[in-house]
């Protein structure tokens, strides 16, 4: 599959998306004029916005779309954006989905004062129309975010990540967010708690398996819109580096850590480290755990009722794990 979303995707909440998108550029106007230009430059960027589309068929396939789930749609895009903006900032990133980043454009100052204002509209979103509960949960994303992000800093340093503390840092940096759209769907929906911990489980199952994907891609020949080997020059230590560490000889061990830490920018050492992780099974590895959390996902996903939107979900989690970018 490309990186295009199949269209059949949205067809029966393409009404919804089309409203969303008008509140959700309503939320983002400012009085001031620096802020409405950068505002304006984040909408003409933004991204396929997977995660709002998550939570528009979990609210329809458990109860109806409501005002709620409009909230919960903003709040959760609204974050994402805020991330984004923020992890730009701290990973000196110049570019964002083939566009310059705001830090590139605007500088770090502006990037981060952009990106606490999303936060703050979030917030000011939720209380204003009532949503305790939708906040609570996209407040406990943000904390996870935030830990997971330093969590990864704190075990980069040392090169000492193993598979445990890996998937510990997935689940808080990028699966929550996705199972914060889909609880925040099954609460917009009026679902009862139990239902919205499943729709929250299964939402962290596609994360996780969705950022194996992200990591395997690094892997691969495609074209998936960054250099291959990006992680290691970034010293990240993703699911099959670390397996093929875990697997390997002492000595063999020692010298391809040494090559991540030290001559992680030589492309020839680079390609000795991809060729590595391939021979040593590290990439099967990886695809086997990310088929097992899709395989899980779909199980809850199956427990659901039948309707247009569980088929656009099952879509969606096939589409998470097959991209190309």
């Amino acid at each position: 599959m490309s990186g295009t979303l199949p269209s059949h995707i949205n067809d029966s909440i393409q009404n919804e998306l089309n409203v969303f998108e008008k509140k959700f550029r309503d939320a983002l106007r400012s009085n001031t004029a620096l802020l409405d230009v950068v505002m304006r430059y984040i909408i003409k960027r933004k991204g396929k916005q997977v995660r709002p589309m998550f939570v528009f068929h979990t609210a329809k396939m458990l109860g109806g779309i409501t005002e709620s789930t409009y909230t919960a749609a903003s709040l959760i895009e609204l974050l994402h954006t805020a991330t984004l903006v923020h992890d730009d900032v701290v990973d000196d990133s110049n570019e964002r989905r083939g566009f310059f980043s705001i830090n590139a454009l605007w500088k770090n100052k502006i990037a981060v004062l952009v990106g606490d204002y999303l936060l703050a509209k979030g917030l000011l979103l939720s209380i204003n129309n009532n949503e305790f509960e939708i906040l609570r949960i996209v407040s406990e994303a943000v904390r996870d975010m935030s830990e997971g992000e330093l969590l990864q800093m704190e075990k980069s340093r040392r090169l000492d990540i193993d598979e445990h503390i890996y998937f510990e840092i997935i689940r808080q940096k990028t699966a929550t967010l996705i199972a914060s759209s889909c609880a925040t769907g099954a609460a917009s929906a009026g679902c009862e708690k139990d239902i919205i911990e499943k729709a929250r489980r299964m939402g962290e199952l596609i994360g996780l398996a969705f950022q194996i994907k992200d990591d395997l891609l690094d892997f691969g020949s495609d074209d998936i819109g960054k250099p291959r080997g990006i992680d290691i020059k970034e010293k990240k230590l993703t699911l099959p580096i670390i397996y093929a560490l875990q697997n390997s000889s002492r000595p063999v061990k020692r010298q391809m850590i040494y090559i991540i830490k030290n001559q992680n920018k030589q492309p020839d050492k680079v390609k000795d480290v991809l060729t590595f992780v391939n021979e040593s099974g590290g990439i099967r590895y990886a695809i086997t755990k990310m088929n097992d959390l899709k395989s899980d996902a779909l199980k809850i996903l199956e427990s659901f009722e039948a309707s247009q939107s569980k088929d656009a979900i099952a879509s969606l989690i096939e589409y998470t794990t097959s991209r190309k970018k």
